[in-house]
C-alpha cells in the first residue's frame, strides 16, 4: 500500500523566489506551501500579480536564473526539481510535467506547422518512428474533438483559433500522460463554448491518466468547477488553502471573502453551464 506522503505527485515546501534588481532585491513569493495528489486538481486563485504565474514558473524551472533565486523544496513524484540543469528539465518538462498556457499562440513557433511541431514534441518523449507520432498526434487532436486531425497538422498556428490551439496543447500533454498538469489560465481568452470544451478535455485528463492537475485562474466559476482544493495567494503568500466546497462555503481570511464578494452574479435569466 501507498504512504499517505507517496500519493502526492507535487510537493511544494517553503518556496521563496527573490529577484535582483539594480538597485535592490525584490521577494516575488515567500513561503509558498502546498501539495497536489495523484487525479486531483489544486486551484490556485488570486488577483493578478499575486504570483501565481510566478509560482508555476518556478516549478517549471522557468525563470532567469541570472536574475532570479529560487529558494526551498520542488519535488515531481520525489524528485527534487529546484536546482536541474536545462538539459535535465528539458527531459522532463513536456513528458513528465505539462504546462497548458494562457495564451496558446505563446506556446507554438509561428513559421513551423501545427504537425511539425506536434510530431518533434512527442518523438523527444517517446521513441518512435515519425510516422507512429503522427497516428499517436491524429488520435490525440481526434480525441479531443478537433475535426480532421490529419489536414490541421498541416496547418500554421495562425491558421488555427484560440479555442483549437488551446485544444492542440491539450492533446499534446495527453500524449505523454503527464504526472502533472500546470494550466495558468487556460480558458482566459475562450468563449463560453471552447471554455467548456477545454475544461471537460483537462478533466478527461485527469480521470484516464491520474494526473494531476495545478489550475490557476482568477475565474473562480471555474475553480467552483474543476478544483478538489484551493489555494489563496495574496501579494505572493498563501493565506488560506481549504477544501473547495469549505473554501466557497465558509472562507476564513477577509482576502478570500473579498474575493468570493467580487464574484459577477448571474442574472435569473442565464444559466450555468457543467462539464457534464
Amino acid at each position: 500500500m501507498l504512504e499517505a506522503g507517496q500519493l502526492n505527485v507535487l510537493e511544494v515546501r517553503n518556496l521563496q523566489v527573490k529577484v535582483s534588481t539594480k538597485r535592490d532585491t525584490l521577494s516575488l513569493v515567500q513561503n509558498i506551501n502546498f501539495e497536489v495528489k495523484k487525479g486531483s486538481v489544486l486551484g490556485l486563485v488570486g488577483e493578478s500579480g499575486s504570483g501565481k504565474t510566478v509560482t508555476s514558473m518556478s516549478i517549471l524551472q522557468l525563470l532567469d536564473r541570472k536574475t532570479t533565486t529560487i529558494e526551498g523544496s520542488i519535488k515531481l513524484n520525489g524528485q527534487e526539481l529546484n536546482g536541474l540543469n536545462s538539459k535535465q528539465m528539458r527531459k522532463i518538462r513536456g513528458k513528465d510535467i505539462a504546462f497548458i498556457m494562457q495564451n496558446p499562440m505563446n506556446a507554438f513557433t509561428p513559421v513551423l506547422t501545427i504537425g511539425h511541431q506536434f510530431i518533434e514534441t512527442i518523438r523527444s518523449h517517446i521513441s518512435c518512428s515519425k510516422n507512429r507520432a503522427r497516428e499517436i498526434a491524429i488520435e490525440a487532436m481526434s480525441d479531443v474533438n478537433l475535426l480532421e486531425p490529419a489536414k490541421l497538422l498541416k496547418s500554421y498556428p495562425f491558421q488555427l483559433s484560440g479555442g483549437m490551439l488551446q485544444r492542440v496543447m491539450i492533446a499534446i500533454a495527453a500524449c505523454t500522460h503527464p504526472a502533472v498538469i500546470i494550466a495558468d489560465e487556460p480558458t482566459t481568452a475562450l468563449d463560453v463554448k471552447n471554455q467548456k470544451t477545454v475544461l471537460y478535455h483537462l478533466d478527461k485528463i485527469r480521470v484516464e491518466y491520474g494526473s494531476a492537475i495545478l489550475l490557476i485562474s482568477h475565474d473562480l466559476g471555474v475553480i467552483a468547477e474543476m478544483a478538489d482544493e484551493v489555494a489563496v495567494m495574496q501579494n505572493g503568500r498563501i493565506v488560506e488553502k481549504a477544501d473547495v466546497f469549505q473554501l466557497f462555503d465558509d472562507p476564513q481570511h477577509q482576502y478570500t471573502k473579498k474575493l468570493l464578494d467580487a464574484r459577477p452574479l448571474l442574472h435569473e435569466d442565464e444559466t450555468i453551464i457543467h462539464l457534464a
